[in-house]
């Protein structure tokens, strides 16, 4: 047997005496009464960290498959990391990833310590609902309905990407779990907006950064780059390589042309404090060529938060956009003109003038769905696109059915 397995057995000895004698000790003094299960807001989005690791509750590698496994990862309130505890009754929850939608789930109905815990679609199986048993410190313990086993960071880890498990309740500090609400208008709607993240650290960056076909910032800050307005012609912060990802990044000010892809590309869980000439533009001249903005946010960009020079379409999913001028805008007069498209989806608007900018003579649309503006914002500004050297025109704006899609069931103004 190595020596792995014989500490993971001593581990688990010990936490068992332990809790044994504890049992002991306080029926000698009085007997307790039943724990009083937490309170959860079956409305709302929780992001679950664990009390030993720090960690959070991780869909691994943002998959949306059955099957896909359960991790823990440093907290950085992605989707990925948030879920909604919907009621099974009975005082049981399943957990819905706000991510892929699908459910925890105990994999084939195991009941066995160490069974490893995934996401599957939600079928509201026993194997798939829990109840919170409450633990000190305003933390809870995960008990799955089909095992009677608690929800636990398998082996004590806390090192990123260990698996979620389950085991006996032992009430161990692996296996308590603090609940933390995200912000106020995060809950249900799935409408983007929430706690703005702090930086788990800074980086001051002086030129521009490859970030090549996968970065992943750990949710530091990095700034450096230009003179913190938005004057063209600035050098980006990150270049990311057709097909690549950037993720889990704050920019702060100066943050130059922030990020410039250079084809399809992901921009995952990004969040500027401060935009400064742009902050992301998309480049590729594929009229097939993708550009992902998943989570997020932006404040400051008094001009335009997304600039799109090239072909394509731009899709912006669960994005915050405060104090802005247009959160999208497709050139209107850059050197080559193409069809541009863009999607929206779950976007919060505060404090910003206009969600997108289109040319309707090269043909662009704008689609808008589960958008929430707080106060008053145009929807969808209609211009005629010109020649590299001249302005364009604004012709006029709101839904028409070709170029600017939406109805009135799409937007939510409060």
């Amino acid at each position: 047997m190595s020596r792995e397995h014989l500490r993971s057995r001593w581990t688990r000895l010990i936490a068992t005496v332990a809790a044994a004698v504890m049992a002991v000790a306080g029926a000698a003094v009085v007997t307790p009464s039943a724990a009083q299960a937490a309170s959860v807001d079956t409305s709302a989005w929780y992001v679950l960290v664990n009390r030993h690791s720090g960690k959070a509750l991780d869909l691994y590698n943002l998959a949306t498959t059955d099957a896909a496994p359960i991790v823990q990862w440093s907290r950085n309130d992605g989707n990925w990391q948030q879920w909604q505890f919907v009621s099974s009754g009975d005082g049981y929850y399943r957990l819905k990833s706000r991510h892929s939608g699908k459910v925890l789930d105990i994999y084939e109905w195991s009941t066995a310590g160490g069974a490893q815990v995934v996401q599957w679609s939600d079928l509201n199986g026993a194997n798939q609902q829990f109840r919170l048993a409450d633990s000190d410190g305003g933390h809870v313990r995960l008990i799955n309905r089909n095992s009677g086993k608690a929800l636990e960071a398998w082996e004590w880890s806390t090192s990123d990407g260990a698996r979620i498990s389950q085991w006996d309740d032992l009430n161990g500090a692996n296996q308590q779990w603090q609940l933390v609400k995200m912000g106020s208008g995060g809950g249900g709607g799935g409408d983007g907006s929430g706690a703005w993240p702090s930086d788990t650290g800074s980086v001051h960056q002086t030129t521009t950064r490859n970030a090549g076909t996968f970065f992943d910032g750990g949710m530091k800050r990095y700034y450096g780059i230009g003179d913190g307005g938005q004057g063209e012609s600035q050098d980006p912060m990150f270049v990311v390589a057709n097909g690549g990802t950037i993720q889990n990044v704050i920019i702060d000010a100066p943050a130059g042309d922030g990020i410039h892809c250079e084809g399809s590309c992901t921009i995952r869980n990004v969040w500027w404090n401060d935009v400064g000439e742009d902050a992301a533009t998309f480049m590729s001249s594929s009229s097939s060529a993708t550009y992902l903005v998943d989570g997020g946010g932006a404040k400051s960009g008094s001009d335009k938060v997304f600039q799109h020079n090239g072909a394509g379409t731009v899709t912006i999913k669960n994005f915050q956009v405060h104090s802005s001028g247009k959160l999208y805008r497709a050139c209107g007069n850059c050197s080559s003109s193409y069809r541009r498209n863009v999607v929206m989806d779950g976007v919060t608007a505060r404090s910003t003038k206009v969600l997108a900018g289109i040319n309707t003579n090269w043909g662009d649309t704008a689609r808008f769905s589960r958008i929430t503006v707080y106060g008053s914002a145009t929807i969808c500004e209609k211009y005629r696109g010109v020649p590299k050297g001249s302005e364009p025109e604004k012709i006029g704006s709101g839904a028409d059915g070709v170029n600017c899609l939406y109805s009135s069931s799409d937007i939510t103004i409060r």
